[in-house]
């Protein structure tokens, strides 16, 4: 017999009102998949599907209709997977207006052809001998609530901190980083922001000189996507380099991506799986980076530890020794139990610890 897909829907708690400059959030739906065959379903490969609200193309109403079709879709092929095969059926199987689809399939794809173990690629990372520099991440929130952040973080062992910043009073948030850089210097501590595109092109330039007072590493998404005149402007001249993240998001062919790094020239650019499509597609972001001299990092998008360990494992793949985006693994109240660590600002996979998949299974 040929594979089989089935779905289910889990609904994610935050611990915390997760602030950004699009809103806050409390809960979050999220969708497995399993892939396996039907001669011998307790072996499966898992894979997550968690698009954003307010930021993935494909949030849409008719997600889970789109998600069953797609397994009855694949019920119906008889497939055998092989990695020669695997981005042939998944670029045939899943339309690309649905990039968190394609990445839940290609990673529950990638963990069944491993076996089921959880194990997407076979590296340092997965087997447990070397962890991932990650930054701290700080949501928005009252001035006391991200101070408190802060300090925690740096108490934890975080030496970069990203700061998401536009959603309260940005002197009250100059402030944050005025306090963190009368304790530590920018060679003990880097600072990273992210304004998910708050400030209007008009203030941007503004902004960005009283921000580069703080020696920041970088700053993501100063003005909102789509304004490539713009972003190129700032990425010229900005005294704080320009990371892209939502001017990614919705670019699915490898000329358009290689035409929008060479027109905006940011100093890095920030890859998100499960909104830009999959693995396959960040292969090909990091490929026109590195051959444009653009730094990278990759970032988790809020999925839980399922997504987030598929993220990690692809991350471990390269030699890249900027710390990534993928602290988020602590957010929610029911996230699904796992081997995934985060210890002295690094996440780590300690295979003494097993999956708990109660959670989905229920």
């Amino acid at each position: 017999m040929g594979l089989k897909a089935k779905w289910s829907k889990h609904l994610l708690k935050f611990k915390f009102e997760a602030g950004t400059s699009r809103g806050v959030y409390t809960e979050k739906e999220t969708y497995y998949i399993k892939i396996f065959d039907s001669e011998n379903p307790e072996v499966f490969g898992l894979g997550e599907i968690a698009p954003l609200h307010g930021l993935s193309i494909d949030h849409v109403p008719k997600l889970e209709e789109v998600i069953h079709n797609t397994c009855v879709t694949f019920d119906s092929l008889d497939l055998e997977i092989f990695p020669w095969n695997l981005n042939i059926i998944l670029s045939q199987l899943i339309d690309d207006a649905y990039p968190s689809v394609k990445f839940g399939f290609e990673t529950a794809l990638l963990d069944c052809m491993n076996g089921g173990r959880r194990v997407i690629f076979e590296n340092d990372f997965s087997a447990g001998k070397k962890a991932i520099s990650i930054n701290g991440l700080i949501w928005m929130g009252s001035k006391e609530f991200m101070a408190q952040q802060v300090e925690d973080k740096l108490n934890s062992g975080f030496d970069t901190l990203k700061l998401k910043i536009g959603a309260i009073n940005f002197e009250d948030e100059l402030s944050i980083l005025a306090a963190i850089r009368e304790k530590y210097s920018a060679g003990q501590i880097s600072l990273r922001v992210d304004a998910n595109g708050a400030f209007s092109v008009a203030e941007a330039e503004d902004k960005l000189a009283r921000l580069s007072a703080y020696q920041l590493h970088s700053i993501e998404q100063p003005v909102k996507a789509g304004q490539t005149d713009a972003m190129a402007a700032l990425s010229e001249k900005s005294p704080v380099p320009i990371a892209l993240d939502e001017e990614l998001i919705g670019i699915s062919e490898y000329v358009q991506k290689m035409q929008l790094l060479k027109k905006i020239k940011p100093q890095y650019i920030i890859l998100k799986p499960t909104l830009l499509g999959g693995l396959q597609h960040c292969r090909e972001w990091i490929e026109i980076a590195t051959r444009l001299q653009i730094g990278w990092w990759i970032t988790s998008a809020l999925e839980s530890n399922i997504g987030l360990n598929a993220i990690a494992q692809f991350t471990a793949e390269y030699k890249n020794t900027l710390p990534q985006g993928l602290g988020t693994g602590a957010l929610y109240h029911n996230n699904v139990d796992s081997p995934l660590t985060v210890e002295n600002g690094s996440l780590g996979y300690d295979t003494t610890k097993t999956w708990d998949l109660s959670i989905i299974d229920s």
